[in-house]
């Protein structure tokens, strides 16, 4: 039983950061509103809050391989979170040709995809680097 009880612990607390990290990431973002443009229709929008969905779940993941609690869990899905948001500063900043922002609230698919690809790929490295 306990195995199902953990899975249980750990399904509702990953929910719970997640949830919280899409907060943050609407409250980062000033041009638009995120769930606005997804019921537009706006797939770099998707594509961009899919893949910090996805980098959170993956540093998550990694997390409960290697933790020995629900609290080591909850403290590297904050890590997760705050190096996520510093990944997507940096991708904001190595852009200064564009506004990552505005090209997305255009519906740049290109500007979705690189910024789906950065929070997926960077939530491998940071997933990875828990031991």
């Amino acid at each position: 039983m306990e195995p199902f009880v953990s899975t249980l612990i750990y399904f509702f607390v990953t929910i719970f950061i997640v949830l919280i990290g899409l907060i943050i990431f609407e409250l980062m973002t000033q041009k638009y509103k995120d769930w606005d443009e997804v019921l537009k229709g706006n797939h770099a929008v998707a594509l961009s809050i899919g893949g910090k969905i996805v980098g959170i779940c993956i540093v998550l993941a990694f997390s409960i391989y290697n933790s020995a609690n629900i609290i080591d869990t909850l403290i590297w899905g904050g890590v997760g979170i705050v190096l996520q948001m510093v990944a997507y500063l940096l991708f904001q900043l190595f852009t200064r040709n564009f506004s990552v922002e505005e090209q997305l609230q255009k519906g740049n698919i290109a500007v979705g995809i690189i910024s789906m690809s950065v929070s997926i790929g960077l939530g491998f490295v940071i997933g990875a680097s828990i031991t």
